[in-house]
């Protein structure tokens, strides 16, 4: 299947973000209020410049990169704005996000422009003009001015909606279409433009008439690989902004829907749909996201993970409905919600599981969903567990990570045979801290007093030393042994205390408490 990919322009993006602020989202289809034109200036080459206009100021001769005061000279009511260009881009990713529902490759293109790869998904709307016609209208009901265009290649759509009427150009009339247009439509940059014009190479149709080799001997190979990109002869790929879904599935609904509970509901009858898909590909689900578009055009990602691999669709609704309890005061319902789309984002391997006589399984599924749960409505951090690692060094040995990312697997819980054979403290404080050594026997005893904290403490009794060796494939030759100890104080309080380097003459090895038994 060929590759098909719509252009979106937006011309107008900044002064049309500032005419939905004042007159509402759906000010095109309502008429233009009587207002001076709209303008955005900003700060260009130590002047203030212009650096938006809507249509209205175009058509009365103003331009971009103009002086605002010459502009005012010229109109004195025109109504000028401060550019926003942090706001335009949270725009155009918004609108990014509202394109989803034509297909999940989408990628940003500048400033002012939108890449959709609708391969293979144009005859769920009917066709390619359709679908053209269907974003374009409802874009405009949304209040925006945009042009599109569709074509086998992004060069293609790029030129044809930013230099003529845009539309669905048919496959192999790539160059009919680009002929007439001016050579600024291939996307190269304006010093390279300006020295072809200067060469009379005004349109692209003069380029196809130029031998090759001179052309990139003189302007680069950057001007034919852009040639070639727009005619259909080199492949161009649109890199989306987001991941791929590893499977997806969605519900477009006949009239909106607002409660929570009735999105719950239809979260488990889509999710039903994808266990059929999931036990063809023996894998299970880790983390599912659930996208949420409101009729207005806001886009609303939830996303939620599960400690092992799931595929019951109410255990999966059960984890948006404690997503949807903490992000409630987020979640703006508004004129309700047209499209809810179910995508997972990460998958494992599922291993079957037989249950008992009664049908309960015995394989720790009731911690992991108390785990999921906790995490879903307070957070992944909120439970811990521990992961082991192969290393003799203490605080390597044990890597304490969220427990809802953890490996469900029992063998990954399993201690290092190095660290079963022998005695660790109940608790490892975050890093050793350093403490004063008394009376110790040289050169390996353990000390008959210490220091810590400010607390004096008489040792009862000691075990040890336990020498561990720096890794030398990640220490540096300066790292030195460790000779730990167990001391047991008058309390019965026990500690793992260890020195740091051997007694050498005008040398003092130094002494660190690195955790506690009991």
């Amino acid at each position: 299947m060929r590759q098909r990919v719509l252009a979106l322009f937006f011309p107008h993006l900044a002064t049309d973000r500032t005419a939905r602020r004042l007159w509402g989202a759906s000010w095109r289809l309502a008429g233009r209020p009587d207002h001076p034109p709209l303008l955005c200036s900003g700060r260009r080459d130590s002047a203030i410049r212009l650096t938006a206009l809507d249509e209205v100021a175009a058509v009365l001769g103003l331009r971009c990169g103009q002086g605002l005061a010459e502009a005012r000279a010229m109109h004195p009511t025109i109504d000028v704005v401060e550019e926003d260009p942090l706001a335009d881009k949270a725009l155009l990713e918004a609108t990014a996000d509202w394109c989803d529902r034509y297909t999940p490759l989408v990628a940003i293109d500048g400033s002012d422009g939108l890449f959709l790869d609708i391969t293979g998904c144009t005859h769920l709307f009917g066709g390619e003009q359709a679908l053209l016609d269907d974003i374009l209208f409802r874009l405009l009901q949304m209040g925006f001015k945009v042009q599109g265009a569709i074509s086998a290649s992004p060069g293609l759509s790029w030129a044809a909606c930013r230099f003529r009427e845009g539309g669905v150009i048919a496959e192999g009339a790539a160059e009919e279409v680009l002929g007439s247009l001016p050579v600024a439509s291939l996307r190269i940059d304006d010093q390279t433009v300006a020295a072809l014009k200067k060469l009379g190479l005004k349109e692209v149709g003069d380029l196809l008439s130029v031998p090759r080799a001179p052309l990139a001997r003189r302007f680069g190979g950057h001007v034919l690989l852009r040639l070639d990109q727009a005619l259909e002869r080199e492949e161009e790929p649109i890199s989306p902004r987001r991941p791929v879904a590893y499977l997806s599935v969605e519900r477009r609904l006949p009239e909106a829907i607002q409660a929570e509970d009735d999105i719950l509901g239809l979260t488990a009858r889509i999710a039903a749909s994808l266990r059929p898909n999931l036990e063809a590909r023996g894998a299970g689900g880790r983390v599912f996201e659930l996208v949420l578009f409101r009729v207005d055009g806001r886009v609303f990602r939830v996303i939620a993970g599960a400690s092992r691999p799931l595929r019951d669709p109410q255990k999966i609704a059960n984890l948006f409905t404690e997503r949807l309890k903490a992000v409630h005061d987020e979640l703006d319902a508004g004129f309700g919600f047209e499209l809810l789309r179910l995508n997972v984002l990460h998958h494992d391997s599922f291993e079957e599981a037989q249950g008992d006589l009664v049908g309960v399984s015995r394989d720790g599924a009731q911690l992991a969903d108390l785990i999921d749960r906790v995490s879903a409505r307070l957070g992944k951090g909120v439970l811990r567990g521990f992961q082991f690692r192969e290393s003799h060094i203490p605080e390597r040995a044990v890597v304490a990570k969220p427990a809802i990312s953890l490996n469900s697997d029992v063998k990954d819980r399993r201690a290092p045979a190095a660290m079963t054979r022998v005695e660790r403290p109940l608790r490892l404080l975050p890093r050793p801290e350093l403490m004063e050594a008394f009376a110790a026997t040289v050169p390996d005893g353990p000390p008959s007093r210490f220091r810590w904290r400010r607390v004096l403490h008489d040792v009862a009794r000691a075990e040890g030393p336990e020498r561990i060796s720096p890794e030398w494939w990640l220490d540096d030759a300066a790292s030195e042994e460790r000779d730990y100890f167990r001391l047991e104080i008058a309390s019965g309080h026990r500690f793992w205390v260890y020195r740091k380097g051997h007694y050498q003459p005008n040398y003092q090895p130094t002494w660190y408490m690195h955790g506690m038994f009991a």
